[in-house]
């Protein structure tokens, strides 16, 4: 499995891999295209996750999730806090981003 030096390395390196989509995390889904597509968590699978600290700066700490979706053949990547800074959201999403 390859291993990046930063988020922004990740990002870079998955949509070479073809995780072209931006997804936002919302309470009960993940969405891209400006809201055109709300994807809930039976419908998407995480392929593979990156988690990125920063001893230096907790607002640094963050996982890269490479995200695909055959419902929508959809793939892109999502990239949430962890600790203090994560967002809220439902068990379902919860547990499909652990």
């Amino acid at each position: 499995m390859e291993n990046y030096d930063n988020l922004v390395d990740g990002i870079n390196g998955l949509k070479k891999e073809g995780y072209i989509e931006d997804f936002n995390l919302k309470q009960n889904c993940i969405e891209c295209r400006n809201g055109e597509y709300k994807i809930f968590h039976d419908e998407f699978q995480i392929d593979k996750f990156f988690r990125f600290d920063d001893d230096t700066d907790p607002g640094n700490e963050a996982i890269l999730y490479a995200v695909s979706s055959d419902k929508y053949d959809l793939k892109g990547v999502l990239v949430n806090a962890y600790g203090i800074y994560s967002e809220d959201i439902t068990n379902e999403m919860l547990e499909k981003l652990k």
